[in-house]
C-alpha cells in the first residue's frame, strides 16, 4: 500500500505500487485516466508535481476531488478532450481500459499523451481464457480473502464492468503490438500490469 492509501484496501489500490514503481526520477507531469476515487492520483502527486486526473463520471469525479486539491481534475473522456499530445512524463491507468471497447484505440492514446523518455503504467481487469488464468484466479482468490481479512476491503464508488470484454491474451497482444518493448505481467487478483517506456 501507499502512503495515501494506508487506511483503505482493495484489490486496485493494492496494486498502485506497481504503477509508482515506474515512475521515472525525472518525472515533472502525470496523467491518471479513469481515476474513480482519485486515490491513484492523489499518490502519484506525493511524487509527481504537476497531476491531472481524468474520468466521465461526475459524481465520482466529486468524490475524487476531495482526496488532493493539488490535482487538476476534469470531468471527462480521454479518447476525445483536447489533450496537447506528448504532454505528460507518466500517463497512468488502474481498473480502466475494460471501460473502453477499442483496446488497440486505448493504448495508442495513451502513448500519444505519452512525451518521449516518459511511462505509460497501466493495471487493468481482463477475463480468462486459459488454464494459467485459471490457476491465479484461484490464487488471486486466496490472497484478496487473506488480505481483506488483514486490512478490510474498502469499496470504491466508480462504475463497475463485469465480466471485462477482452481476454488476458487479446490484451497481451494488443499491448505488444501498439507498445513495442512494453513489459507484461500476469498479476493475481484479477489483475495485469503492462509498462512501457516510450523512446526519446
Amino acid at each position: 500500500m501507499t502512503d495515501g492509501s494506508a487506511a483503505r484496501w482493495n484489490d486496485n489500490i493494492h496494486y498502485h505500487r506497481r504503477i509508482l514503481d515506474a515512475v521515472p526520477p525525472n518525472a515533472r507531469t502525470a496523467l491518471d485516466v479513469g481515476t474513480g476515487n482519485g486515490l491513484l492520483a492523489a499518490d502519484l502527486h506525493r511524487r509527481i508535481p504537476q497531476v491531472t486526473a481524468i474520468d466521465t463520471n461526475a459524481s465520482v469525479l466529486e468524490s475524487a476531488r476531495h482526496e488532493d486539491q493539488g490535482v487538476t481534475w476534469i470531468h471527462g473522456d480521454v479518447k476525445t478532450h483536447p489533450f496537447r499530445e506528448a504532454q505528460y512524463d507518466v500517463v497512468a491507468s488502474v481498473a480502466t481500459l475494460h471501460h473502453l471497447p477499442d483496446l488497440d484505440g486505448a493504448f495508442a492514446r495513451l502513448a500519444a499523451l505519452t512525451a518521449p523518455g516518459g511511462v505509460v503504467a497501466v493495471v487493468g481487469l481482463a477475463r480468462s481464457s486459459r488454464p494459467l488464468d485459471y490457476a491465479l484466479d484461484v490464487a488471486g482468490a486466496v490472497q484478496h480473502r487473506r488480505l481483506a481479512r488483514r486490512f478490510g476491503l474498502w469499496e470504491h464508488s466508480a462504475p463497475v464492468v463485469w465480466p471485462p470484454p477482452h481476454t488476458y491474451a487479446e490484451v497481451r497482444r494488443s499491448a505488444a503490438h501498439i507498445l513495442p518493448g512494453s513489459t507484461w505481467s500476469r498479476l493475481a487478483m484479477w489483475r495485469y500490469a503492462v509498462i512501457w517506456r516510450k523512446p526519446v
